[in-house]
């Protein structure tokens, strides 16, 4: 089993293919430019990215958007986090939640598939808080200031093997992983 995922991350690459090796499913990196349009919601910026990479390049294309929504800050990043996190980076999202003493956070993943034409959307969100400083070496991106909810370690400090089986993309990726596995898509 094959999907191809469109990314130029390749971390987010690695990640999602130990998600779903158990699964049986390989994943190649889709070298494609994913549109990705304004909205509020990842599950949209996902589907209607699929949708866009599916007429382009046929099915088993697979894109994912992910939001960073903290509470302290309204909601922000939220599906902008990625533009955040190139622009002011860890320490600039620090710095604005500097004196907050609500640091609750929720990482929300959607991953789109587009088979047949159709887009399917599986969606996974971790509740946690964010740390007052960057800890930890591992993951990548906001894993070393977001700690999962009943955790005392960031993402970066939990590792990757624990980290792919909790955080918010293992859980919409595994998800995908058992619908195309129970669909038996892949003959």
């Amino acid at each position: 089993m094959r999907i191809r995922l469109a990314t130029n991350n390749p971390y987010k690459l690695a990640e999602v293919s130990h998600i779903l090796a158990p699964f049986g499913i390989e994943v190649e990196r889709l070298d494609a430019e994913k549109v990705e349009i304004q909205h509020d919601d990842v599950v949209v910026i996902a589907r209607e990215a699929a949708e866009f990479l599916c007429s382009r390049y046929g099915d088993f294309v697979v894109v994912d958007d992910t939001g960073l929504y903290i509470e302290a800050l309204g909601g922000f990043p939220g599906p902008y986090a990625e533009y955040v996190y190139r622009t002011i980076g860890l320490k600039g999202v620090l710095k604005l939640l500097e004196g907050a003493a609500d640091r609750r956070a929720t990482f929300k993943c959607a991953a789109a598939i587009c088979i047949g034409g159709r887009v399917e959307v599986f969606v996974g969100e971790v509740r946690g808080y964010i740390a007052h400083e960057p800890r930890g070496r591992g993951g990548f991106g906001y894993d070393p200031i977001f700690i999962p909810e009943g955790m005392t370690a960031t993402y970066a400090e939990l590792g990757e093997e624990v980290k792919n089986k909790i955080s918010h993309r293992a859980k919409a990726f595994s998800q995908l992983g058992a619908w195309l596995t129970n669909k038996n898509l892949f003959k």
